[in-house]
């Protein structure tokens, strides 16, 4: 697949995480804007000091182990619409439950936590679009192969199906590159992702497991995925090529 134009391979899935580090919701297109994913990461669970649920402390962050066992989803929002309304948060056996921040309080045993949406601190860690290579994630499963991984454990916004015979980490070339995803959608790839101890946590039907960071460190130093920002707003499908201009 890969050719002279600089085509890549094609968006095998689509991710978007309407609360940040919950479950996300596979989609067949997205629409995106110079934020990022319509909608993405846009609510986050919030704590009395203002820190939004993660895999990690920090500034922002607080780390609240067990979000990854619940997911959330916009329902059905029509294509025209600028902003998808309060998304619904799902327990971990899939149902959606009736008061989020109730829930979450009494699910992670915090009475400070709220489902809020973003204000002027942004739930991002890093840059709006996390893109991954089907070449790096086989990789990864070879270094571990008692452990079931999947792309879930890195949380990309898109997954890209790279033709066999591409290397692995080939997201590295593509930094300080300019794309095109299908027709409209430019993006610019700045630098890779470092990764914390959420690859590891246990979420839905991913088991705990310590080697996936420490594989990750080992033939990697850390890194992966390729980040992106907005040059073009667009519309990203399954299918879409994804081609460096």
């Amino acid at each position: 697949m890969a050719n002279d134009l600089g085509v890549v391979g094609v968006i095998e899935r689509l991710w978007r995480y309407p609360i940040k580090s919950t479950g996300g919701e596979r989609l067949r297109s997205a629409e995106v804007d110079a934020r990022g994913l319509v909608g993405g990461r846009l609510y986050a669970v919030r704590d009395a000091e203002g820190r939004f649920g993660s895999g990690k402390t920090t500034r922002r962050f607080r780390r609240m182990d067990g979000l990854l066992h619940l997911s959330s989803r916009y329902p059905g929002y029509p294509r025209n619409s600028p902003e998808p309304g309060p998304p619904e948060l799902l327990d971990p056996h899939g149902k959606v439950v009736a008061d989020p921040t109730a829930y979450l309080r009494t699910f992670l045993g915090r009475e400070d936590l709220e489902l809020a949406r973003e204000g002027e601190v942004s739930h991002f860690d890093q840059l709006p679009l996390s893109v991954l290579s089907t070449a790096t994630l086989a990789r990864i499963r070879q270094e571990v192969p008692d452990v079931p991984v999947d792309e879930r454990r890195f949380r990309p916004n898109i997954l890209v199906r790279t033709p066999p015979g591409t290397p692995p980490f080939v997201e590295d070339a593509w930094i300080g590159r300019t794309a095109r995803v299908g027709d409209t959608l430019r993006v610019e790839f700045l630098r890779s992702s470092e990764r914390c101890v959420m690859t590891n946590q246990a979420q839905q039907d991913l088991p705990h497991s310590p080697l996936i960071l420490r594989a990750i460190a080992a033939v990697h130093g850390n890194r992966l995925d390729a980040l992106a920002g907005i040059v073009t707003p667009g519309t990203a499908r399954i299918g879409d090529v994804l081609e460096l201009l």
